[in-house]
Order: C-alpha cells, then structure tokens, then sequence
C-alpha cells in the first residue's frame, strides 16, 4: 500500500511547514541515529551471523589480534601507575555546610599520560594492530581521538592539585553542583580559553573562563545556560549556578584554605580520608529526602512504610593497594533498621558453605533476619495495590491444610546458598537452607509431593535418606515425536540441620561429602585469600565468582580452537569475593579483586570485539532503515510540492540548495540533509552515511517520475549483514548477505525482497 498522500490542492504557501511536520515526526519517531520502533522481523534463515561464527571470521581475517590486543591490554595494567591513596582532603572542609552530595577523584593527569605513550609505543611495535587498525575505518579516526584525548586530560590536569572534588546542595528548583580543585602552577586561565576557542570554532563555547575580578559583573540569563569556571590564583571552581560560585568565592576569600567548621556529614566523610582512599562519593540521604519538595515527599511515601525513611548516609570509596582494588561502601540509618531495610540479618558466622565446591563458578549466601515476618511484610507491601494478589495461594493453602508462612518458612533458620558450577557438559546447580525443624519441613515435603503428578524416587546413602523427582520437559516444536529430551531431576536431603537441594541426587551427594570431608569452598585456600581486607565468613551476604572460568566456557562455546590458545597463553585467574555486613543501624559492603590478569584481558577481548562490531553493525542497520525512512517522507512531500514533475529522480533534487538556502527549488528542495544528498549523489553516484551507501532512482518517463526505488547497502562486510530497499508503497524490504550491489535496484527486483514487519 502506499503512504498516505498530502492533498493535491494542499497550498504551495505551506508546503515548507508541511515538510517540517514531516521530517521533525521523522526525526523523532525514526531518526537515523535511533533504532527504529518497529524493529524487522527476521526469518531463522536470514539471521545475522552468531559471535561464534563472527569470531572466527574475525580471528582468520586477522590472525595474532588476540594476543596482540591481549598484550596491550595488560601493558596498559601493569605499564600505569596510579596516584597514591589519599589520607586527606584539602578540599572538603572549604565546601558549604550546606554540601549534602560529595565526590572526589584523584588526579589522572599523569596516568593519562602514560596510557597514551602505551598505546602509542604498542601500535609502534605491532604490526597486527597497526594493520587492524588500517583496514578498519572507525578504528583509524577513533584511534587518534583517544590519543589526543588522553594528550588534553593529560595537560589540564598538570595544573591542578592532587584531588578534584564534587559537590552538591538542594535548594532552588534543582540541586546546584560545584566541581573544586586547587592550582599548581599558573596558566589555566589562558590554557582553557585557547582550548575551548579551538575546540567551539565558529560555535558559541558552552563554557565560560571568568576570574574573581569578572565573576562580580557577569550575568547569565539560566542556571544552566552555561559552565562558568571561575580561576583563581590558589582554585579553580566550576558551577553553571553563578550564586553558588559567588558564594564560593566569598568563603574562599574569608576562610583561605582552612575553611569553618565541618558539617556532621563532612565529618563522616573526613573518617573515610582516614583509612586512605582513591576515589570517594558520599550522600546525605536524611537531609536530601527532607528537603525534597511536597510532591516528590508523597512519592517517596512508600519508603518510609517499608522502614527506609530513616536513611541517614550513603559512603562509597575504592581504592588500589598492592596491585588490587579495594572497595567498600555504607547504608547507615538514623535509627534501628525495621521493615523491609531488616530483612537482611546482621552479620554471622556463614556455614551453608560448607556444602559448596571449591571449583565453584558462582555462590551467593544471604542471611534473612526473619523468613516468615518477609512474607507478612510481602503480603502488606503487595496487598496496597492488589487486594487479590495471594487468593490462589490462600486457595493452595487450604487444598493441602498446609501453610507456606507457618510450615515452610517459619522451619527456615534464614541463611541459604545458591551455587552454580559451569561446565562444558551441563551446569550443576545447588541450594542449600539451614533450618530449624527438620521434622516438620520433612513432612510438608511429603504432603506437597503425595499431592504432585509426578512420584518421588527414595533412596538411603550413609544413613542419610534422598528424595529425587523427575519433572518431564516438553518436546520442541517440530522435533520428531521420539526425540522427546530427557526429564529434570531434582533431589534433595536433609543433613545436619541444613537442607540440601541440587541437581539430581549425585550434586545432592557430593555437597554432603565436601562437608564431611572438610573439602568445601568454606575451607578453600581460594575464597579465604580474597575474603576483603579485615574480615573472615562472618557476614550478612557473601558473592564469589570465578569469572575467568564462565568466560572461558564462552569462548569454548563460540571458537573452541581460540580457547585453547588462549589456555597456552593465559594463566589461572583468582576469583573475587564481595561481601555484606549488617549491624541494627547499618549495612556495609566490602570487596576486593586483583587486577584484570591477562585471563580476563584475552577472554575479555576474544568476546568483547565480535560483540562490538555486531552491535555496531545493529546499529548501523538500525540507522539505515531510519535514512530509508526519511527518504521515503522527503519524496512524497517533494511529490505532493511539485506535482509536474511527481517524484524525484535522485537524491540531489532532495538536497539544500546552497545557493540560496531560504529558497528551496526543484533541483534543491532541502527536504534531506547534506549527508544523503551531496551533489555527487545522483543515479549512477552512491552517498554513505553510518556504515551503508544510499542511491536513490526515479522511474520516470517524459520527465515525470511515477515512482522511485532506495537502495541501501553495508559499505564494507563489517559495517552491515542486510541491504534494505524501498519504492513508492513505503514498504521496507530487506536480504541478507549476497553479493554487493554493483548497481541500484529496480522496483521489481526490490519487490521480491522480504518486507520488514
């Protein structure tokens, strides 16, 4: 069908306006930089290539990138030396008492500096990343921008001091934000009003470099027109707020670098300098939630009900010692935790542990302070919106004569695991509970069970009576009728006040004898040596993860010969652990993980680069449907403007006129950009824009166009897997691969393409 159609007497006075209804609801629903909302349809013969597929292309196209990539990934670890932990802040105490927000960061400057002589002296020494590099376009232009980023980072910040802070105040109609640094050496002012000339051109900079003398006089018509930097001789201060600038000054000017009396929230923040820190962020939940407008404190209503409205500090810091990172962070509150912010316990010693596999790719242990009292909490929390939302559960409840608050998690002490193990046969999963009443959960077992469709299998091993359950899996759609996949197994036992739940009853087995055996992650030299500085198994939550180990099943999964490479090439990663220890008023979190190994840097790279160029190719497809799209409304409003001539024969005709801009004519209607409608963009001519060439042809006889056909092709194998087309019923088509188009389509030929849906 075709695209419905302006009326022919439409008036030539508003064919302007009507195209820039056209194009600005274009722009939005479907711009070119913006996947469209309708995404296509593809038949499972025409997907795109799968990351397995891609890679190994990619690794064959470019054989060594992996190493060489790998290579320069852990020179930029090991090759750059990161500022020191700082034990003080000179900064802080010159902020407003008001500050409720806070941020530091250390200076990068030279750090900066050294990622980019690295990255300079790698592309000197490799020849597979200088010739990667090279033949790919998109890499070539972003290459020298990092560089030269790095190079602008690098300078600005050799006039600064040690520390840039950040810093945030409610009041107004929004929070206004001050960035503080001090200065090292003279020059800023001058270098910044160079740089930001350059870098606005013929533009109006957003920023604007003002010293105490100017500050007084200046005038900004918004808060947020523009960034003022204000350049004194011992700061620099930024803010788009000129009444938090002004202020700054003036306490600046009184207080020299000493600053007033500290706020009880920089004084919190001033105990966390204390232990050393590199970077830090800092929130004053409790004044922020009191000062937050009537309508935003009728929002957050449902906060205080659930025992959050008594949110006092939020404290994040990092920091690097000995070639880790080292990270912690806090949630305190004004008062006893109640409602939902207690239901994680506070700390203690962890023992579903000791059910869990020292090769272990994943364990999460929580500690719930009370099971039963969640699930009443639950039921309130639900019940406000939904009055019905647990009558099939009631229903459930009162079929059996059973009770899943009072039988079920009234039994549970509340610390649980989950452990998962990936292999490259089948993953193997486990649940462990402690409980309090064995006896009892036993019994609910069986009556859930006698009830169930599927009957358990009984078995004793060591004294230790194991319930399994086959659950049957439905056959795929299209799969013979004998091809029908094996059944779910799931076992279980009760051991030593704890409840074991697994994969089939050999998982359930092994977790009992890596208990008794003393074998477990609990007792794992591994999991002990990345516990976080200061603290052992006694905690509110614990998280272990062996990354190296689930991203080299992914990689064995896409290319299981570049796996093996990269085992010959990588060593053996350490795992990293994060933990969570609450007490009646706060819940803190405590982590550390060893630098990113050339493990992770191969794995990471091997996986990482195929996913980013099938996202950008996503992308780019993304943007031509959109630019096919935009041709399409730019030729049915050039039809409807200039009705003798119908549609236009190629994509210059659709182009601004330079000549003469406030004037669009037949030969330039400025119904497109410059970007698909440069002069060259004729019939024979193509133009490129995102990764795909465009052309345009009219089918035109005696100089009248009765219809057109866009065509849309990647310019390369790596920018796109799909040409699309389109003619005058507005249907976009595409097909995947095949050769590249020498010539434009003609309507038949883009007519037998599959439409987009």
């Amino acid at each position: 069908m075709k695209l419905p159609l302006l009326p022919r007497r439409f008036p030539w006075c508003a064919r302007p306006f009507a195209g820039f209804v056209l194009l600005t609801f274009h722009a939005w629903a479907c711009g070119a930089q913006t996947p469209p909302a309708e995404q296509p349809r593809v038949e499972p013969s025409q997907v795109a290539p799968s990351p397995g597929t891609m890679l190994k292309e990619w690794n064959s196209k470019y054989p060594g990138l992996l190493t060489a990539v790998g290579h320069l990934l852990a020179s930029l670890q090991n090759g750059i030396q990161y500022p020191e932990p700082r034990s003080e802040s000179r900064l802080l105490p010159l902020l407003p008492e008001s500050t409720v927000m806070y941020a530091a960061i250390p200076n990068y400057g030279d750090a900066a500096h050294q990622a980019a002589e690295i990255l300079r002296a790698e592309l000197k020494e490799s020849a597979v990343l200088r010739d990667w590099v090279r033949k790919n376009k998109e890499w070539a232009e972003l290459e020298p921008k990092i560089e030269d980023s790095l190079d602008k980072l690098s300078e600005v910040q050799q006039f600064l001091g040690s520390e840039i802070a950040l810093s945030g105040t409610m009041g107004g109609q929004a929070p206004a934000f001050l960035a503080l640094a001090e200065i090292r050496k003279p020059g800023l002012k001058e270098y910044l009003q160079k740089n930001l000339r350059e870098l606005a051109g013929k533009s109006k900079p957003g920023v604007r470099v003002v010293d105490p003398q100017s500050l007084a006089t200046v005038a900004i018509k918004a808060p947020a027109e523009e960034l003022l930097v204000l350049v004194r001789a011992d700061f620099v201060v930024a803010s788009s707020d000129i009444a938090t600038l002004r202020d700054l000054n003036k306490r600046l000017d009184l207080h020299g670098s000493k600053g007033d009396s500290p706020s009880p929230f920089q004084q919190r923040i001033g105990k966390e300098y204390a232990g050393g820190v590199s970077t830090l962020a800092a929130a004053d939940l409790h004044r922020i939630l009191a000062e937050l407008p009537p309508i935003a404190q009728r929002e957050i209503a449902p906060l205080e009900r659930n025992g959050f409205g008594d949110l006092k500090y939020l404290v994040w810091d990092r920091k690097s010692l000995d070639g880790q990172t080292v990270g912690q962070a806090e949630l305190s509150f004004t008062s006893p935790r109640q409602g939902a912010a207690a239901w994680l316990a506070n700390s203690r010693r962890l023992t579903t542990l000791d059910f869990v596999s020292p090769n272990a790719t994943m364990a999460l242990t929580i500690v719930l302070h009370n099971p039963a009292q969640m699930f009443d909490d639950l039921r309130m929390m639900a019940s406000a919106t939904n009055q019905n939302v647990f009558a099939a559960l009631t229903q459930f409840e009162s079929m059996l004569k059973l009770s899943l608050k009072d039988d079920v998690l009234a039994n549970l002490d509340g610390e649980m695991t989950l452990e998962l193990d990936v292999t490259e046969a089948k993953p193997l999963w486990r649940a462990i509970f402690k409980v309090q009443d064995a006896e009892r959960l036993q019994r609910t077992f069986d009556t859930l069970l006698a009830a169930a469709p599927v009957k358990p299998q009984r078995s004793e091993l060591d004294g230790l009576k194991f319930t399994s359950i086959e659950i049957p899996r439905g056959r795929a759609a299209g799969s013979p009728t004998d091809s029908a996949p094996a059944p779910t197994e799931i076992a279980y036992v009760f051991v030593d006040g704890r409840l074991v739940v697994g994969s089939g009853h050999s998982a359930v087995a092994d977790a009992v004898r890596l208990d008794r055996s003393g074998e477990s992650l609990a007792k794992s030299k591994a999991l002990l040596a990345a516990l976080p500085p200061g603290h052992s198994l006694e905690a509110s939550a614990l998280y272990f993860q062996d990354p190296a180990a689930m991203w080299s099943l992914q990689l064995r999964r896409f290319a299981p010969e570049l796996a093996d490479v990269a085992a010959k090439l990588i060593g053996q990663s350490l795992p990293s652990v994060t933990g969570f220890y609450a007490d009646d008023t706060t819940i803190r979190e405590a982590s550390r993980s060893h630098g990113t190994d050339v493990t992770t840097t191969l794995v990471v790279a091997a996986i990482a680069i195929p996913n980013l160029l099938r996202s950008r190719m996503a992308a780019n497809e993304a943007s031509a449907v959109g630019s096919v799209r935009t041709i399409n409304t730019a030729e049915i409003t050039y039809e409807v403007a200039y009705p003798s001539r119908g549609f236009a024969p190629n994509l210059s005709k659709l182009g601004p006129n330079h000549a003469n801009p406030e004037k669009p004519t037949p030969e330039h209607a400025d119904l497109i950009d410059d970007s698909l409608a440069t002069e060259n963009c004729t019939v024979e001519g193509w133009c490129t824009k995102s990764g795909y060439r465009f052309n345009l042809k009219g089918i035109c006889k005696l100089n009248v166009c009765s219809d057109f056909v866009v065509t849309a092709m990647p310019a390369s194998g790596e920018t796109g897997t799909r040409s699309f087309c389109s003619t005058s019923d507005g249907v976009i088509r595409f097909k995947v691969g095949g050769d590249p188009l020498s010539s434009p389509l003609n309507a038949p030929e883009c007519n037998k393409w599959v439409p987009i849906h």
